[in-house]
């Protein structure tokens, strides 16, 4: 199954160019800066704004179940999207298949801010709502992987961990700059504007970063871990195939391991916004969208904080000890999650501060985690596979899962469903070798 054509031109072949440090963690944050502001644009949007304007046939409830079924549908193209530029991730190299991702996910959501509503197409709007929430979910398939094995492969002995997160530092980032820019429409113009034209304005917007980050992700040179599988025509035809074929107990139990982590912050963000701004008579907490805008931001800052000090302490003890003990705290976290968040405003802000706070801890560490069991010749195509099928699992319908829980039965199911998923993690954590966490 390896290479056989050792004379093929590749862009790992220039062995000369040597990435700086700063050099390599920029570029890989900056990357996964976008794509997530682009995931998170349209994570807001669809609480916000997507059921006026898209399904505004049904009512109120019915219109954000469907709203947030779209929302589902990037998770399951992102396995697909691993596929693919996993696959010429592992061909051709990490650099050209980062720059494709990018530019996958920028353009479909510069498109999103184009479409326009059920009211003027009818029931081509949410088709191609949904068409172009599939292409984001492809370009972040992509992105993810490739940007934590640019940090990873490009790391000094016992700072893997360290190099790894900074990737994963493109998630708070992204959510702190599309959260940002929703408040900022929403306190500068009016609810009639913003429903009309202003929700398009971050989606629009994102073109220009795309543009920032294909500068300097065009700037950067292949990897010194793939450009020694080329020099030693290590290269596989199908990583695909080999990762089914031969590290498929790798695969699953990374899937499970990830579990957790998805549930809990699509449930902090996507969840609980929708919920919170829900009017009191329709069950919700009946917050204004500002104000709980403002407290998922603040929640999001500790997300931030403690993704760096979660690395920190992977390198310093292992990242199986600080997964344990963070999965652990996460399942107790579910039993009073409820508590909290009903418990007024300042409930909601404790409950966002230790909820993201705990996401930092288990984001931190999970890219290296992920990346670790495989060899390098399939190591992009297992850990984007690995990490957007733990995404299909714990995240493409959490929010939808918690929506229904909530109504049908009450808030405290919610929380027993995240802890639910903790102990699934936890048992994969256990049942995983020490060398693939």
């Amino acid at each position: 199954m390896t290479d056989a054509i050792s004379a093929s031109p590749t862009p790992a072949s220039n062995s000369t160019q040597v990435n700086s440090p700063a050099r390599v963690l920029i570029a890989s944050l900056v990357g996964t800066t976008i794509e997530f502001f682009d995931f998170y644009v349209y994570a807001t949007a669809a609480v916000l704004v997507f059921p006026h304007l898209f399904f505004p046939a049904s009512d109120s409830n019915a219109a954000t179940l469907q709203s947030l079924v779209t929302f589902s549908i990037a998770f399951f193209a992102r396995p697909i999207g691993a596929v693919v530029f996993g696959h010429f991730g592992d061909r051709i190299g990490r650099k050209a298949t980062l720059v494709a991702a990018l530019m996958t996910m920028g353009l479909s959501t510069v498109l999103i801010g184009m479409l326009p509503g059920y009211d003027a197409i009818g029931i081509a709007a949410p088709l191609l709502l949904a068409l172009c929430r599939f292409g984001q979910g492809l370009g972040l398939g992509g992105e993810w992987g490739g940007a934590v094995l640019l940090a990873t492969e490009n790391a000094p002995p016992g700072k893997r961990s360290w190099y790894a997160m900074f990737p994963q530092l493109g998630a708070p980032i992204g959510f702190i700059l599309s959260s940002g820019f929703f408040l900022i429409l929403a306190e500068t113009m009016s609810n009639e504007d913003f429903l009309d034209y202003g929700w398009r304005i971050p989606f629009i917007a994102s073109l220009a970063l795309v543009a920032v980050g294909l500068y300097v992700r065009l700037k950067i040179a292949e990897t010194p871990e793939f450009r020694k599988a080329v020099e030693k025509h290590e290269r596989v035809a199908v990583p695909i195939e080999v990762v089914f074929r031969s590290h498929l107990r790798s695969l699953i139990l990374g899937t499970f391991i990830a579990v957790a982590t998805f549930v809990l912050f699509y449930l902090m963000t996507v969840f609980t916004l929708s919920w919170g701004t829900t009017p009191l008579e329709r069950g919700g907490l009946g917050y204004t969208r500002e104000q709980f805008l403002v407290v998922q931001l603040v929640g999001v800052v500790f997300f931030g904080l403690t993704i760096p000090l979660s690395g920190w302490l992977s390198d310093l003890y292992s990242r199986r000890i600080i997964l344990t003990l963070t999965t652990i705290a996460i399942a107790i976290f579910g039993f009073f999650y409820a508590t909290l968040l009903t418990s007024g405003l300042t409930g909601a802000f404790l409950c966002s501060i230790i909820g993201l706070a705990l996401m930092g801890f288990t984001y931190g560490p999970i890219g290296a985690a992920l990346a670790a069991p495989f060899p390098t010749t399939v190591r992009y195509t297992g850990a984007s596979m690995t990490f957007n099928l733990g995404g299909i699992f714990g995240a493409s319908l959490a929010p939808y899962i918690a929506t229904w829980l909530a109504t049908h039965y009450s808030l405290d199911y919610v929380g027993y469903y995240l802890t639910a998923s903790a102990v699934i993690s936890l048992v994969c954590i256990r049942l995983s070798g020490r060398e693939e966490v």
